[in-house]
């Protein structure tokens, strides 16, 4: 009797618990900060709706707190919330090239150096760097490009050199010993730097009353250390699709792009966030699908289901093709993996096997409104990916501050 006394017990407790996990894993998932058109009664998923809050009458991302409700009835969580007008923007969709020199020098790996002496070590590993580092200064001088480096410590003659070095936010200072290179007049500190990077992807939208636009949906990162790179000085360039590299299960497809007219800017780079690459551009950054500004959906006006994608294959510009949102996933803080989706396009399933490199930034519409944009592709399952929401890039846009 007791043995049964106990299953019967653990078979009521256990659906019980599992409800509660769910519901606390949905409950962290809720993000600290919430954008919304209006603060009454707004659903933010199935569960959960925001009360009322304070007014706000500006577009800067100020807002006010309030609660987050189960079932509109049971106070569980304190956000803010910050109001967002009805932004309307024109929808990306075309390739883009992107050309961007870094803010300081990014420390990618370390070299062996033999000095005079005979010895090999890499003065840069010595003096306390490491990968991913960012050096900013030599000597109080500012460095943005590999050659200044080199230029400051040959100067130097093989006395010591300070460097300003940023690692993950903190910024700091360290003495770098040069080694002198084989009888020459050289000094080598046993260092791989980068200085610039240049791809290309897709734009995501462009507001034409501020000239800001997006694109990527997620950061450049360095490819040896997947650092976020700082941006120096960068710009936005025409680009043309000229081939396809179709996705396989395992092998990640690509949109093979070329710069065209290389030296006329369409915009600059501000900005490269988690989010994607932002910064102010021309009208001609843009061949619109459409000729009238699409609104924006927001996370709680977003629907799993149908939705299209804009985006250009080949020659014939940009164009929709349909895809399946699948998952929408609650965030804390911004970052691209928003939503899972799905390419179901037979038509762009022939051509590209799915999503492909390239293809980041290609704007999510539904309901007529941009909802976000494509990021990463499921390596084993090329077909199906993800997208970040709009909001979080029109956060980073500076949109707002305008």
């Amino acid at each position: 009797m007791k043995k049964r006394s106990i299953i019967k017990l653990t078979s009521i407790l256990t659906p019980i618990l599992i409800i509660f996990l769910a519901l606390y894993i949905e409950v962290k998932a809720i993000p600290s900060t919430i954008y919304v058109r209006n603060f009454e009664n707004t659903k933010i998923s199935k569960l959960f709706t925001l009360e009322k809050s304070a007014p706000v009458n500006n577009f800067k991302g100020l807002g006010g707190r309030t609660q987050v409700k189960l079932l509109g009835m049971v106070p569980i969580k304190n956000v803010n919330v910050s109001k967002i007008p009805d932004l309307e923007l024109y929808p990306g969709g075309t390739p883009i090239g992107i050309k961007m020199n870094t803010k300081g020098l990014l420390v990618v790996a370390f070299s062996d150096v033999r000095g005079d002496d005979g010895k090999i070590q890499s003065p840069g590993a010595l003096a306390g760097l490491n990968i991913g580092d960012i050096i900013l200064k030599a000597n109080n001088k500012e460095v943005n490009a590999s050659n200044e480096l080199i230029k400051i410590i040959n100067e130097e003659k093989g006395a010591k050199v300070k460097l300003t070095v940023e690692r993950k936010g903190e910024i700091f200072e360290k003495e770098l010993n040069p080694i002198k290179f084989n009888n020459e007049d050289k000094y080598k500190i046993g260092l791989w730097l980068r200085d610039s990077t240049a791809g290309v992807g897709t734009l995501t939208f462009y507001h034409k009353d501020s000239s800001a636009y997006g694109a990527l949906g997620h950061p450049i990162t360095d490819i040896d250390t997947n650092s976020v790179l700082k941006v120096g000085k960068g710009s936005i360039v025409e680009a043309s699709i000229i081939n396809v590299r179709k996705g396989i299960k395992g092998n990640p497809g690509e949109l093979k792009g070329i710069f065209v007219n290389e030296d006329k800017s369409f915009g600059n780079i501000n900005f490269n966030t988690e989010c994607g690459v932002f910064g102010v551009g021309t009208d001609n950054i843009y061949k619109s699908i459409s000729d009238k500004p699409l609104k924006i959906g927001l996370r709680n006006e977003i629907k799993e289901g149908k939705a299209k994608i804009i985006t250009t294959i080949d020659e014939n510009g940009p164009q929709y093709y349909d895809i399946v949102i699948e998952k929408l996933l609650y965030q804390e803080a911004p970052g691209a993996k928003s939503m899972i989706i799905k390419i179901t396009d037979p038509k762009l399933l022939e051509r590209t096997g799915g999503i492909v490199q390239g293809m980041s930034g290609s704007p999510i519409i539904q309901n007529d409104k941009i909802v976000g944009a494509v990021t990463h592709v499921l390596i084993n399952k090329p077909d199906t990916g993800y997208g970040i929401y709009i909001e979080w890039m029109i956060k980073d846009s500076n949109i707002l501050s305008k």
